[in-house]
């Protein structure tokens, strides 16, 4: 019986469909345990198809696809370690979350996913069916338990593995980023550990796929739950680890241990490395944004640069005659010190052209509302123009604060393709601001230094739709604003909760009807970076049309 066993660890970044280049990442990855002299190479939760696949595999024709990749993949690690990779599986008219155990060029073990999560962006109990609680697998004379990321959460999967053999556990995992998520993870894993007494891999995937970034950090915990390797957030890597059997069972030795960032980095690097993948993997390789001097367009051009490079990211200023100078200046002054192309395109034109338009139809009526939504709506359509000449995909600066309360004119500067802002506070946009100016990673693509002005970051905010108009104008303070959505949105907490948290009933009663009544606007945006729990869109699902009132 062998004292050693290394394995491989294959944190990488898989494409959603993309079966012929999931199949190749696997393959490269199986050839440098091979090589590394690995016992065994694992790939994260269905890995073949690429993580949250929703219903795409349900279709027959791609899970049929994808378990072949699998099998053939299976035959091309013939001649080395075992190859482990999540993927579908289907047994008569049941569909699983599998994993699939590869050996001699054939599939010799599946684990099947028992525990379903149905809850924030998961709805695997409408896609999969639950497997059984099932016993280890063998690799040569080691027997392995692989509970399947959610299975690892709950006791009696890691149990009962426990009890029929297994003797340390391999958790495959596709685990989207939120915040704060890594510590939530490793006290679940601290748990199955104790719980077992038997060494816990821990291995999840990176990279963005929608809304999702998945952020990496796979770890290994020994008996007693100490972290023996702890692998970096959001890099793609393959680690090889080494356990070693004594009297008292097998243990990691000490690997690879790489400290994460704090929260506000890891947010910006979630938002960075969201629109890169979102970019990459659709195909665009530039993108364009309205720059209009004001703080969420300066981050969300920042972002862009940071992701896609300077050369990347045309900046497109789009003044009226309520645009202040102080914006003129500070839109320009932005985009030289990201380094991006900048546009200066005037709306006034435009804006005459469509007030002449309706003018025999809004004769006699008052401006309003109506008229500052033309300027937004026409700024739009100018920007889709030249997404559409330039092949420039269009990205939108609405903040989590205003993408709650509706503040957003609906086919105006709510035009585009993607959101890289759409989770973060508007408190929080102006610490990242500050945050960036402040730090510099080898990830960023743009330059060093102060690339927000900070004038741009101290100025009160504001549409700049009339004379002397300010956020402030129409809601309450930022800090109060984001303080009620924080507890109606993120904790799902009630108007008394609001209250008892010292905010006025008036404010928060205000807060959740514009909550409530700028669904129908969600429904239409685009997707964007998510970085909570309480992110808008799988997160939270609530219906447009909806008469109730918290009566609190």
């Amino acid at each position: 019986m062998s004292d050693r066993f290394r394995l491989t660890l294959a944190q990488l970044n898989p494409t959603v469909g993309d079966l012929k280049g999931n199949a190749g990442l696997a393959l490269d990855a199986w050839r440098q345990g091979k090589e590394a002299g690995a016992d065994m190479v694992a790939l994260p939760e269905m890995f073949i198809t690429g993580y949250n696949a929703q219903d795409l595999v349900m279709k027959p024709a791609f899970y049929t696809d994808a378990i072949a990749h699998i099998e053939a993949l299976a035959k091309d690690c013939a001649d080395g370690p075992t190859l482990a990779i999540g993927g579908p599986w289907i047994e008569g008219t049941e569909l699983f979350n599998a994993y699939h155990i590869c050996t001699g060029g054939k599939v010799v073990s599946r684990v099947l996913k028992h525990h379903l999560p149905n809850e924030t962006v998961f709805d695997e109990v409408r896609i999969f069916d639950s497997g059984p609680l099932m016993g280890p697998y063998s690799v040569g004379n080691t027997r392995i338990g692989s509970p399947v990321c959610e299975d690892a959460w709950h006791e009696d999967v890691a149990e009962t593995l426990a009890e029929t053999g297994a003797e340390f556990l391999i958790v495959p995992n596709g685990s989207p980023y939120y915040r704060n998520k890594f510590e939530t993870r490793l006290n679940h894993m601290v748990a199955r550990v104790v719980e077992t007494g038997l060494p816990l891999v821990y291995l999840n995937m990176v990279g963005g796929q929608d809304d999702q970034v998945f952020d990496g950090g796979s770890f290994v915990l020994n008996p007693g739950g100490r972290l023996a390797v702890q692998l970096p957030v959001f890099d793609a890597c393959v680690a090889h680890v080494d356990f070693e059997r004594g009297p008292e069972g097998w243990r990691a030795l000490e690997g690879p241990f790489q400290k994460h960032p704090d929260a506000w980095e890891q947010d910006y690097r979630v938002m960075v490395e969201a629109l890169r993948d979102y970019c990459r993997k659709t195909g665009f390789g530039k993108v364009l944004l309205g720059l209009s001097g004001g703080v969420d367009s300066a981050l969300v051009a920042a972002i862009a640069v940071d992701a896609l490079g300077s050369e990347n990211v045309r900046c497109v200023m789009l003044p009226s005659e309520y645009t202040s100078q102080h914006s003129l200046e500070d839109a320009e002054a932005c985009a030289r010190a990201l380094g991006c192309h900048y546009d200066y395109v005037p709306i006034a034109e435009g804006r005459a052209a469509i007030t002449a338009t309706l003018e025999p139809l809004f004769k006699g009526l008052k401006p309003d509302l109506t008229e500052e939504n033309i300027q937004s709506r026409l700024r739009g359509l100018l920007l889709m123009a030249l997404s559409n000449k330039f092949g420039e995909m269009l990205l939108t600066t609405g903040n989590k604060s205003e993408v709650a309360v509706g503040y957003a004119t609906i086919y105006g500067d709510m035009a585009g393709g993607y959101n890289p802002i759409k989770d973060l506070y508007k408190t929080r946009v102006f610490e990242t601001c500050r945050w960036r100016n402040a730090n510099h990673r080898a990830w960023m693509m743009g330059p060093e230094g102060e690339v927000i002005p900070d004038r741009i970051i101290t100025k009160p905010p504001s549409a700049e739709l009339r004379e002397d108009q300010k956020d402030s104008d129409s809601l309450p303070d930022y800090p109060v604003l984001d303080g009620i959505l924080e507890i109606l949105v993120d904790r799902d907490g009630s108007i008394e909760d609001c209250v008892a948290a010292g905010y006025a009933r008036e404010d928060a009663k205000k807060v959740e009807h514009l909550v409530y009544i700028s669904e129908y606007k969600r429904f239409q945006s685009a997707p964007g970076a998510r970085l909570t729990r309480g992110a808008f869109w799988l997160d939270r699902r609530y219906p447009i049309v909806n008469r109730w009132r918290d009566p609190g």
